[in-house]
Protein backbone atom coordinates (compact mmCIF):
# COMPACT_ATOMS: atom_id res chain seq x y z
CA UNK A 1 0.00 0.00 0.00
CA UNK A 2 1.14 3.62 -0.80
CA UNK A 3 2.74 5.73 2.25
CA UNK A 4 0.70 8.42 2.75
CA UNK A 5 1.96 12.16 1.97
CA UNK A 6 2.78 13.84 4.92
CA UNK A 7 1.95 17.64 4.95
CA UNK A 8 3.84 19.73 7.40
CA UNK A 9 3.12 23.61 8.14
CA UNK A 10 6.36 24.12 11.12
CA UNK A 11 5.41 26.86 13.10
CA UNK A 12 8.71 28.59 11.88
CA UNK A 13 6.76 29.00 8.82
CA UNK A 14 3.44 30.75 7.91
CA UNK A 15 0.44 28.36 8.35
CA UNK A 16 -0.13 28.00 4.88
CA UNK A 17 -2.95 25.37 6.09
CA UNK A 18 -5.34 28.23 6.52
CA UNK A 19 -5.06 29.28 3.32
CA UNK A 20 -5.66 25.56 1.95
CA UNK A 21 -2.09 24.17 1.30
CA UNK A 22 0.72 22.82 2.92
CA UNK A 23 4.48 24.51 3.11
CA UNK A 24 6.22 20.71 3.19
CA UNK A 25 5.36 17.80 1.40
CA UNK A 26 7.34 14.60 2.17
CA UNK A 27 6.74 11.36 -0.25
CA UNK A 28 8.08 7.98 0.27
CA UNK A 29 10.16 6.38 -2.61
CA UNK A 30 7.44 5.10 -5.31
CA UNK A 31 6.43 5.98 -8.85
CA UNK A 32 5.81 9.38 -9.68
CA UNK A 33 3.99 11.17 -12.75
CA UNK A 34 4.89 14.80 -13.57
CA UNK A 35 1.12 16.31 -15.64
CA UNK A 36 2.14 19.03 -18.09
CA UNK A 37 0.63 22.55 -17.45
CA UNK A 38 -2.82 22.47 -18.14
CA UNK A 39 -4.73 25.22 -19.31
CA UNK A 40 -8.11 26.62 -20.66
CA UNK A 41 -8.20 24.10 -23.82
CA UNK A 42 -11.33 21.61 -23.93
CA UNK A 43 -11.20 18.30 -25.69
CA UNK A 44 -14.07 19.40 -27.86
CA UNK A 45 -12.26 22.56 -28.97
CA UNK A 46 -14.66 25.15 -27.54
CA UNK A 47 -13.15 28.60 -27.16
CA UNK A 48 -11.11 29.75 -24.30
CA UNK A 49 -12.84 31.88 -22.11
CA UNK A 50 -11.72 35.64 -21.13
CA UNK A 51 -12.79 35.29 -17.95
CA UNK A 52 -9.34 33.89 -15.27
CA UNK A 53 -12.26 32.21 -12.74
CA UNK A 54 -13.59 30.19 -15.78
CA UNK A 55 -10.05 29.61 -17.18
CA UNK A 56 -8.91 28.08 -13.95
CA UNK A 57 -11.81 26.22 -13.57
CA UNK A 58 -11.60 24.64 -17.27
CA UNK A 59 -8.05 24.10 -16.15
CA UNK A 60 -8.51 22.34 -12.34
CA UNK A 61 -10.77 20.28 -14.68
CA UNK A 62 -8.42 19.14 -17.01
CA UNK A 63 -5.71 18.65 -14.33
CA UNK A 64 -8.53 16.38 -12.26
CA UNK A 65 -8.87 14.26 -16.03
CA UNK A 66 -5.14 13.91 -16.09
CA UNK A 67 -5.59 12.09 -12.39
CA UNK A 68 -7.99 10.03 -13.31
CA UNK A 69 -6.45 8.78 -16.19
CA UNK A 70 -3.52 8.09 -14.01
CA UNK A 71 -5.88 6.14 -11.08
CA UNK A 72 -4.75 9.32 -8.75
CA UNK A 73 -6.73 11.56 -6.47
CA UNK A 74 -6.20 14.72 -4.92
CA UNK A 75 -4.44 13.12 -2.31
CA UNK A 76 -1.73 12.25 -5.01
CA UNK A 77 -0.75 15.35 -5.45
CA UNK A 78 2.69 15.91 -4.04
CA UNK A 79 2.93 19.79 -5.38
CA UNK A 80 1.17 22.09 -7.85
CA UNK A 81 2.14 25.01 -9.57
CA UNK A 82 0.13 27.52 -11.19
CA UNK A 83 1.44 30.25 -13.49
CA UNK A 84 -1.16 32.92 -14.05
CA UNK A 85 -0.28 36.26 -16.51
CA UNK A 86 -0.41 39.45 -14.59
CA UNK A 87 -0.18 37.87 -10.99
CA UNK A 88 -1.38 40.36 -8.67
CA UNK A 89 -3.20 40.09 -5.74
CA UNK A 90 -6.44 40.09 -6.97
CA UNK A 91 -5.93 37.77 -9.67
CA UNK A 92 -4.93 35.14 -7.18
CA UNK A 93 -8.03 35.39 -5.23
CA UNK A 94 -9.51 34.89 -8.02
CA UNK A 95 -7.46 31.30 -9.13
CA UNK A 96 -7.50 30.16 -5.81
CA UNK A 97 -10.81 28.83 -5.21
CA UNK A 98 -11.04 26.53 -8.22
CA UNK A 99 -7.59 25.31 -7.16
CA UNK A 100 -9.10 24.41 -3.58
CA UNK A 101 -12.00 22.80 -5.26
CA UNK A 102 -9.58 20.53 -7.21
CA UNK A 103 -7.30 19.45 -4.32
CA UNK A 104 -10.47 18.38 -2.28
CA UNK A 105 -8.84 19.29 0.99
CA UNK A 106 -5.54 17.64 0.56
CA UNK A 107 -3.46 21.02 0.56
CA UNK A 108 -0.83 19.49 -1.26
CA UNK A 109 2.51 22.53 -1.77
CA UNK A 110 1.26 25.12 -3.83
CA UNK A 111 3.31 27.65 -5.99
CA UNK A 112 2.00 30.84 -7.61
CA UNK A 113 4.21 32.33 -10.83
CA UNK A 114 3.47 35.43 -11.91
CA UNK A 115 4.13 35.00 -15.83
CA UNK A 116 4.06 36.93 -19.00
CA UNK A 117 2.45 34.84 -20.89
CA UNK A 118 1.88 31.37 -21.53
CA UNK A 119 1.40 29.29 -24.43
CA UNK A 120 -1.47 31.44 -26.25
CA UNK A 121 -2.21 34.99 -26.16
CA UNK A 122 -5.50 34.06 -24.61
CA UNK A 123 -4.39 31.66 -21.80
CA UNK A 124 -4.31 33.10 -18.16
CA UNK A 125 -3.54 30.53 -16.35
CA UNK A 126 -1.83 27.07 -16.41
CA UNK A 127 -1.81 24.27 -13.89
CA UNK A 128 1.23 21.39 -13.59
CA UNK A 129 1.19 19.00 -10.78
CA UNK A 130 3.67 16.25 -9.53
CA UNK A 131 1.80 13.37 -8.34
CA UNK A 132 2.95 10.31 -6.61
CA UNK A 133 1.06 7.47 -8.02
CA UNK A 134 -1.27 5.07 -5.83
CA UNK A 135 0.30 1.20 -5.77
Amino acid sequence: MTQPITRMNPPSLPDAAELGYSQISIVEPGRMAYVSGQVAWRPDGAPVPDDLVEQTRIAAANAKAALDALGATPQDIVIARCFVTDLNPERLEQAVPPLLELFDGAQPSLTGVGVAALAAPDLQVELELTVRLPD
